[in-house]
């Protein structure tokens, strides 16, 4: 059985994680990063905006679990860029060269495109969330049909609408 782990998901009250406006210049909306305050504020999270230092507490602790055991990530178009990304044949992600993520993720798209290698072990492959119903990350494991590889006992982070999250 394939285990989900959303982990490190910041939502507002009214179930948002992003504000209204997503852009290039505001990547998380309106709200900027006021909804990941507690994480960028940890020691985990503080080189993340290129600061050092940050809490050691409870909230660090829990940060510090992002990436042990995740075999596979999975996000929606709107995690992977701004409105029209796909557009842009040359568009790679917010992350640069080298996004955080070291494992397959898969971008639920209307519009896929070829997949994409990146540095530290990231593989982009872009599915179309109309026809995909469930991406690779989600086959049990043996299951060797093309796609992402999972590891055995590895999890995927799923990042996408909290709506579907639902068991």
């Amino acid at each position: 059985m394939t285990r989900t782990r959303i982990h490190d998901l910041s939502i507002s009250l009214d179930g948002c994680a992003t504000g209204q406006g997503q852009s290039l210049e505001a990547p998380m909306g309106h709200a900027g990063q006021r909804l990941h305050q507690w994480m960028i504020a940890t020691r985990f999270g503080a080189p993340i905006l290129g600061r050092t230092g940050g809490s050691t507490g409870v909230d660090d602790a829990f940060a510090q679990q992002h990436e042990p055991g995740i075999g596979a990530e999975v996000m929606g178009a709107g995690k992977f860029g701004p409105p029209g990304w796909q557009e842009d044949p040359d568009w790679t992600g917010w992350w640069g060269t080298n996004p955080p993520f070291h494992t397959p993720t898969s971008v639920l798209t209307h519009r896929p495109r070829p997949s994409i290698q990146m540095e530290g072990g990231t593989a982009l492959h872009f599915l179309d969330a109309a026809r995909t119903g469930r991406s690779p990350a989600h086959r049990p494991e043996g299951d060797r049909r093309a796609g992402p590889p999972r590891g055995k006992g590895c999890q995927r982070r799923d990042g996408t609408l909290t709506a579907t999250s639902r068991s």
